[in-house]
Formats: structure tokens, sequence, C-alpha cells
């Protein structure tokens, strides 16, 4: 029998055709988003026939910012990015008016500073009201110590928030994180209390509080407009 030698030569000629090929594939399979007649160079990607693309790419094209906290991933993009693509070759626009700068200024959505900092709040309160289900739901003697570390990580977190503050939309955001911060205190306070004077707690208590229905869905409106990036009150915070 003769024993096969291998040519190292031949070995990084197959090496290279095969990286040629998987590059070659790759690039047949990424296209070019087009928004509104204009491209972004955002590379698209097909997966079977469905076409998907880099969510911070497409934030880059759009003038917007991606951030993220626990499981939310909020998209903020600029008012006029709803209209029409960014595009390399437009000529710079002249100043505009300072009545229009101004109106502009006041619809500019959430600043990028503050739409984390609103994150980071809203996750921290989320942690808060669970600790306070959970022990409710377990029959775990609940105390002042017990939702203390919540508590200080809350005010601490909606102070960062209320610096971070910037534009309009910002200041008024902010004032919904205080209520949630200030019904949560008072929610967690309500059962702290019952729990002192020996009163009864049934594990289902906070599926019947109307005040822990209404931080719900005061939740559910904050995490809406960190989504959208705009402020919109519908008066679930109130």
């Amino acid at each position: 029998m003769h024993k096969r030698v291998s040519n190292p030569s031949t070995n990084v000629a197959l090496l290279l055709i095969i990286l040629a090929v998987v590059v070659s594939l790759r690039a047949a399979d990424q296209r070019t988003l087009i928004i509104n007649g204009e491209s972004t160079g955002v590379p698209v990607i097909f997966v079977g026939d469905h076409p998907y693309v880099g969510l911070e790419a497409l934030a880059n094209a759009l003038n917007g910012s991606v951030s993220s906290s626990g499981v939310m991933v909020a998209l903020s993009l600029p008012a006029s990015s709803a209209n029409r693509a960014p595009s390399p070759t437009t000529a710079p626009a002249a100043p505009a008016p300072a009545a229009q700068t101004q109106a502009a200024s006041s619809n500019q959505g959430f600043s990028k500073q503050f739409l984390n900092a609103g994150i980071e709040q809203m996750s921290t309160l989320r942690e808060w009201h669970a600790a306070l289900d959970s022990a409710i739901q377990n029959g775990i003697p609940l105390s002042a110590g017990l939702l203390a570390p919540y508590r200080a990580q809350a005010t601490t977190n909606l102070r960062l928030a209320e610096v971070a503050a910037v534009t309009p939309s910002d200041h008024s955001a902010s004032q919904l994180l205080n209520k949630a911060f200030q019904n949560m205190t008072k929610l967690a306070d309500r059962y702290v209390n019952m729990r002192a004077n020996m009163t009864y707690i049934s594990p289902d208590a906070l599926q019947n509080d109307g005040l822990n229905q209404r931080l719900i869905a005061c939740g559910r409106s904050l995490r809406s407009m960190a989504a959208s990036g705009q402020f919109v009150d519908d008066g679930s915070c109130d």
C-alpha cells in the first residue's frame, strides 16, 4: 500500500476557493433597502422568502437610535423619518425661521439619554412590583425593609431620568414616571401596613386592587411611548 501525501499548496488553494464561494453566496443573498425611492445602504438578508434588516443599521440610516433594558428594545426615530429616508445627495436646507425651529423642537420626541434612563426606571418599578406580588402570593411576611432596596433604586433612577430630560416630551414623560413611582410607593406601603396591623392579605389581593390595575395600565402606556419614541398621554398614569 502507498501512503498518500497531502500537498500543502493544494490544501491552501482549496481553502481559498471555498472561502470565495461562501463570500459570493452571502453577497448574493444580500440586498440594499430602499425607502420611499431612496437608497439607505442598509443590507437586507433573505432567509427563505422573508427579508430581514439589522435594527441598528436601520436606525442609523433614519437618524434614529436603539436602546435596550431587560426584555425591552426601543427604536426611536425622528418625526421626519416617518415620511422620508435621509439622502446623502440632498443639499443642506436653508435655516428655518425661529417659529418653525421652535415648533420642530417641540415635536422632536424623546432624547436618547432620557429614553435610556426612562426604560431603566420602568424596569426598576417592574422589579419592585414583582417582588411585592411574589411576597403576597407566597405568604412571605411583608416589611419596609424587604422592599427597601427596590424603593431606593427606583428613587435614584427617577432622579436620573429627571436630570436627563431635555426635550418637552422628556419633561412630560418624566412627570408620568413620577406618578408611576408615587403609585407604586402607595401600593407597597398599603400592604406593608396591612401586614404590620396583622390584617389578612389574600394571595390574589393585587388582582382585585384598583390602584394596582391603574399602575399596570400606566406601565403599558409608558412602554408604548418608549417603543414609539413619542409622548402620548392617554390618562393611564393619572
